[in-house]
Protein backbone atom coordinates (compact mmCIF):
# COMPACT_ATOMS: atom_id res chain seq x y z
CA UNK A 1 0.00 0.00 0.00
CA UNK A 2 1.53 3.72 -0.85
CA UNK A 3 1.94 5.48 2.30
CA UNK A 4 2.21 9.04 -0.20
CA UNK A 5 -1.28 10.36 1.28
CA UNK A 6 -1.56 13.17 -1.69
CA UNK A 7 -3.09 10.74 -3.74
CA UNK A 8 -6.09 10.60 -2.12
CA UNK A 9 -9.02 12.65 -1.61
CA UNK A 10 -10.01 13.82 1.86
CA UNK A 11 -13.73 13.48 2.62
CA UNK A 12 -13.42 14.60 5.98
CA UNK A 13 -11.75 16.39 8.62
CA UNK A 14 -12.35 17.77 12.45
CA UNK A 15 -14.07 21.29 12.10
CA UNK A 16 -12.19 24.21 13.34
CA UNK A 17 -15.27 25.08 15.19
CA UNK A 18 -14.58 22.24 17.26
CA UNK A 19 -11.54 21.65 19.78
CA UNK A 20 -8.90 18.31 19.33
CA UNK A 21 -10.37 16.72 22.59
CA UNK A 22 -12.73 13.52 23.60
CA UNK A 23 -15.92 14.14 25.11
CA UNK A 24 -17.50 12.84 28.41
CA UNK A 25 -20.43 11.42 27.06
CA UNK A 26 -21.79 8.09 27.23
CA UNK A 27 -20.79 5.48 24.45
CA UNK A 28 -23.67 5.57 21.87
CA UNK A 29 -24.70 8.89 22.84
CA UNK A 30 -25.60 11.55 19.67
CA UNK A 31 -24.36 14.28 21.45
CA UNK A 32 -20.96 14.54 19.81
CA UNK A 33 -22.83 14.15 16.45
CA UNK A 34 -24.92 17.71 17.34
CA UNK A 35 -21.78 18.99 18.38
CA UNK A 36 -20.51 17.81 15.11
CA UNK A 37 -23.15 19.23 12.94
CA UNK A 38 -23.01 22.80 14.94
CA UNK A 39 -19.47 23.37 14.20
CA UNK A 40 -20.08 22.05 10.82
CA UNK A 41 -22.51 24.86 10.32
CA UNK A 42 -20.14 27.44 11.80
CA UNK A 43 -17.51 26.91 9.94
CA UNK A 44 -19.54 26.71 6.87
CA UNK A 45 -20.78 30.27 7.76
CA UNK A 46 -17.64 31.48 8.82
CA UNK A 47 -18.77 32.51 12.31
CA UNK A 48 -16.39 30.93 14.79
CA UNK A 49 -14.47 34.40 15.58
CA UNK A 50 -17.29 35.84 16.60
CA UNK A 51 -19.71 32.79 18.17
CA UNK A 52 -20.46 32.40 21.75
CA UNK A 53 -21.74 29.30 23.08
CA UNK A 54 -24.00 28.80 26.57
CA UNK A 55 -23.97 25.92 28.26
CA UNK A 56 -26.09 25.22 31.33
CA UNK A 57 -26.01 22.35 33.77
CA UNK A 58 -27.24 18.91 32.00
CA UNK A 59 -25.17 16.64 29.83
CA UNK A 60 -23.85 19.47 27.74
CA UNK A 61 -22.38 20.98 31.08
CA UNK A 62 -18.96 20.98 29.35
CA UNK A 63 -19.79 21.72 25.78
CA UNK A 64 -17.46 25.08 25.96
CA UNK A 65 -14.52 22.66 26.28
CA UNK A 66 -15.42 21.23 23.03
CA UNK A 67 -16.97 23.83 20.81
CA UNK A 68 -13.77 25.80 19.41
CA UNK A 69 -15.37 29.27 19.86
CA UNK A 70 -16.27 31.75 23.27
CA UNK A 71 -18.36 29.83 25.63
CA UNK A 72 -19.31 30.14 29.41
CA UNK A 73 -21.67 28.18 31.81
CA UNK A 74 -25.06 28.97 32.95
CA UNK A 75 -26.82 27.97 36.04
CA UNK A 76 -29.39 25.44 35.30
CA UNK A 77 -32.27 26.34 33.11
CA UNK A 78 -30.67 30.04 32.54
CA UNK A 79 -29.28 29.91 29.37
CA UNK A 80 -31.41 31.96 27.82
CA UNK A 81 -30.97 34.84 30.76
CA UNK A 82 -27.17 34.85 29.83
CA UNK A 83 -27.47 34.80 26.48
CA UNK A 84 -29.97 37.41 25.93
CA UNK A 85 -27.44 39.08 28.24
CA UNK A 86 -24.35 38.95 25.99
CA UNK A 87 -26.34 39.36 22.96
CA UNK A 88 -27.50 42.76 23.78
CA UNK A 89 -24.52 44.07 24.95
CA UNK A 90 -22.89 42.49 22.18
CA UNK A 91 -25.44 42.58 19.19
CA UNK A 92 -22.39 41.49 16.39
CA UNK A 93 -21.56 38.43 17.86
CA UNK A 94 -23.40 35.24 17.04
CA UNK A 95 -24.81 33.93 20.38
CA UNK A 96 -26.37 30.09 20.89
CA UNK A 97 -27.49 27.83 23.95
CA UNK A 98 -27.18 23.83 23.75
CA UNK A 99 -29.53 22.73 26.03
CA UNK A 100 -31.16 19.43 27.27
CA UNK A 101 -34.86 18.73 27.89
CA UNK A 102 -34.66 18.40 31.56
CA UNK A 103 -32.76 22.26 31.23
CA UNK A 104 -34.94 23.77 28.69
CA UNK A 105 -38.60 22.18 29.27
CA UNK A 106 -38.40 21.95 32.86
CA UNK A 107 -36.41 23.87 35.25
CA UNK A 108 -35.68 26.46 32.28
CA UNK A 109 -39.13 26.63 30.82
CA UNK A 110 -39.79 30.01 32.22
CA UNK A 111 -36.45 31.57 30.58
CA UNK A 112 -37.25 30.21 27.01
CA UNK A 113 -40.91 31.03 26.67
CA UNK A 114 -39.88 35.02 27.76
CA UNK A 115 -36.75 34.84 25.50
CA UNK A 116 -39.60 33.62 22.31
CA UNK A 117 -41.69 36.40 23.65
CA UNK A 118 -39.31 39.01 23.63
CA UNK A 119 -38.08 37.80 20.05
CA UNK A 120 -34.86 37.71 21.61
CA UNK A 121 -31.76 37.23 18.34
CA UNK A 122 -30.21 34.17 19.69
CA UNK A 123 -29.93 30.64 18.07
CA UNK A 124 -31.40 27.44 20.86
CA UNK A 125 -30.12 24.02 20.26
CA UNK A 126 -32.50 21.89 21.95
CA UNK A 127 -31.56 18.31 22.90
CA UNK A 128 -34.49 15.83 23.31
CA UNK A 129 -34.17 12.15 24.62
CA UNK A 130 -36.73 12.11 26.83
CA UNK A 131 -35.15 12.47 30.62
CA UNK A 132 -32.91 13.87 33.11
CA UNK A 133 -29.46 12.27 31.30
CA UNK A 134 -26.79 13.45 33.24
CA UNK A 135 -28.59 12.98 36.78
CA UNK A 136 -29.80 9.43 36.40
CA UNK A 137 -32.00 9.06 34.32
CA UNK A 138 -35.14 10.32 36.13
CA UNK A 139 -38.44 11.25 34.50
CA UNK A 140 -38.06 14.64 32.17
CA UNK A 141 -40.92 16.86 30.74
CA UNK A 142 -40.58 15.11 27.66
CA UNK A 143 -40.71 11.83 29.10
CA UNK A 144 -42.99 9.23 27.00
CA UNK A 145 -46.36 8.51 28.70
CA UNK A 146 -45.81 4.57 30.08
CA UNK A 147 -41.78 5.34 29.51
CA UNK A 148 -39.81 3.60 32.64
CA UNK A 149 -37.17 5.88 34.19
CA UNK A 150 -35.41 5.84 37.78
CA UNK A 151 -38.04 8.07 39.25
CA UNK A 152 -41.06 6.31 37.28
CA UNK A 153 -40.20 2.62 37.66
CA UNK A 154 -43.80 1.78 36.69
CA UNK A 155 -44.09 3.93 33.79
CA UNK A 156 -45.44 7.36 33.09
CA UNK A 157 -48.58 7.81 34.06
CA UNK A 158 -50.17 10.72 32.25
CA UNK A 159 -52.91 11.10 34.90
CA UNK A 160 -50.32 11.75 37.67
CA UNK A 161 -47.24 13.43 36.08
CA UNK A 162 -49.34 15.02 32.97
CA UNK A 163 -48.55 14.49 29.37
CA UNK A 164 -44.86 14.85 27.52
CA UNK A 165 -44.30 18.58 26.60
CA UNK A 166 -44.12 19.16 23.13
CA UNK A 167 -41.27 22.06 23.39
CA UNK A 168 -41.21 23.05 19.03
CA UNK A 169 -44.95 23.42 19.49
CA UNK A 170 -45.25 25.17 22.40
CA UNK A 171 -42.41 27.63 21.06
CA UNK A 172 -43.80 27.92 17.52
CA UNK A 173 -47.22 30.03 18.82
CA UNK A 174 -45.42 32.86 20.06
CA UNK A 175 -44.50 35.75 18.50
CA UNK A 176 -41.09 36.05 18.52
CA UNK A 177 -40.22 32.86 17.26
CA UNK A 178 -39.01 33.22 13.69
CA UNK A 179 -37.96 29.49 12.97
CA UNK A 180 -38.75 26.56 15.25
CA UNK A 181 -38.50 23.26 13.82
CA UNK A 182 -38.21 19.53 15.02
CA UNK A 183 -35.46 16.99 13.58
CA UNK A 184 -33.68 14.11 14.52
CA UNK A 185 -30.41 11.67 14.28
CA UNK A 186 -31.37 8.61 14.15
CA UNK A 187 -30.59 8.52 10.16
CA UNK A 188 -28.00 9.71 7.63
CA UNK A 189 -31.18 11.24 5.79
CA UNK A 190 -32.26 12.87 9.03
CA UNK A 191 -28.40 13.92 10.13
CA UNK A 192 -28.10 16.06 6.52
CA UNK A 193 -31.84 17.47 7.46
CA UNK A 194 -30.58 18.28 11.11
CA UNK A 195 -27.57 20.05 9.60
CA UNK A 196 -29.21 22.16 7.31
CA UNK A 197 -31.55 23.47 10.26
CA UNK A 198 -28.95 24.47 12.84
CA UNK A 199 -27.40 26.36 9.37
CA UNK A 200 -30.67 28.29 8.88
CA UNK A 201 -31.28 29.08 12.77
CA UNK A 202 -27.87 31.03 12.96
CA UNK A 203 -28.68 31.97 9.39
CA UNK A 204 -31.98 33.25 10.83
CA UNK A 205 -29.94 35.01 13.74
CA UNK A 206 -27.23 36.72 11.18
CA UNK A 207 -30.56 38.20 9.67
CA UNK A 208 -31.61 39.80 12.85
CA UNK A 209 -35.07 38.06 12.57
CA UNK A 210 -35.72 36.71 15.90
CA UNK A 211 -35.21 33.79 17.93
CA UNK A 212 -34.58 30.16 16.52
CA UNK A 213 -34.99 27.30 17.89
CA UNK A 214 -33.96 23.29 16.59
CA UNK A 215 -35.45 20.42 18.30
CA UNK A 216 -32.90 17.24 18.10
CA UNK A 217 -34.27 14.03 19.33
CA UNK A 218 -30.90 12.86 20.77
CA UNK A 219 -30.53 8.81 21.91
CA UNK A 220 -29.53 8.14 25.58
CA UNK A 221 -28.66 4.25 25.29
CA UNK A 222 -27.17 4.24 29.02
CA UNK A 223 -30.22 5.59 30.82
CA UNK A 224 -33.02 3.66 28.39
CA UNK A 225 -30.99 0.16 29.17
CA UNK A 226 -30.61 -0.09 25.13
CA UNK A 227 -27.84 -0.68 22.36
CA UNK A 228 -26.84 2.39 20.37
CA UNK A 229 -28.51 0.57 17.76
CA UNK A 230 -31.22 -0.15 19.73
CA UNK A 231 -31.59 3.46 20.54
CA UNK A 232 -31.12 5.33 17.31
CA UNK A 233 -34.37 2.31 16.21
CA UNK A 234 -36.44 3.78 19.46
CA UNK A 235 -35.82 7.31 18.06
CA UNK A 236 -38.05 6.35 15.79
CA UNK A 237 -40.25 3.90 16.69
CA UNK A 238 -41.07 5.48 19.67
CA UNK A 239 -39.81 9.13 19.86
CA UNK A 240 -41.25 10.33 16.33
CA UNK A 241 -44.32 9.42 17.05
CA UNK A 242 -44.66 11.38 19.76
CA UNK A 243 -42.87 14.18 18.87
CA UNK A 244 -42.94 14.66 14.65
CA UNK A 245 -40.32 15.72 12.67
CA UNK A 246 -41.45 19.06 10.89
CA UNK A 247 -41.25 22.58 10.32
CA UNK A 248 -43.34 24.62 13.23
CA UNK A 249 -42.60 27.99 12.64
CA UNK A 250 -41.01 29.54 9.52
CA UNK A 251 -41.49 33.19 9.80
CA UNK A 252 -41.88 34.56 5.47
CA UNK A 253 -38.37 36.63 5.76
CA UNK A 254 -37.09 32.68 6.91
CA UNK A 255 -38.19 31.20 3.49
CA UNK A 256 -35.35 32.39 1.47
CA UNK A 257 -32.78 31.19 3.80
CA UNK A 258 -34.07 27.74 3.74
CA UNK A 259 -34.28 27.19 -0.11
CA UNK A 260 -30.80 28.48 0.80
CA UNK A 261 -29.29 25.38 3.02
CA UNK A 262 -31.78 23.00 1.42
CA UNK A 263 -29.82 24.02 -2.23
CA UNK A 264 -26.39 23.75 -0.88
CA UNK A 265 -26.97 19.95 0.24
Amino acid sequence: MSTDLSQYEVVYRRPEALTEVYTHYCPGCTHGLIHRLVAEAIDELGIRERTIAVAPVGCAVFAYNYFNVDGCEAPHGRAPAMATGLKRTQPDKIVFTYQGDGDLAAIGTNEIIHAALRGENLTVIFVNNANYGMTGGQMAPTTLAGMVTTSSPYGRDPHLAGYPMRVAELISVLPGAAYVVRRSVHDVANVNKTKAAIKTAFMVQMEGLGLSLVEVLSSCPTNWHMTPVEALRWIEDAMVPVFPLGDYKVAEAVVPLTKRTRAAR
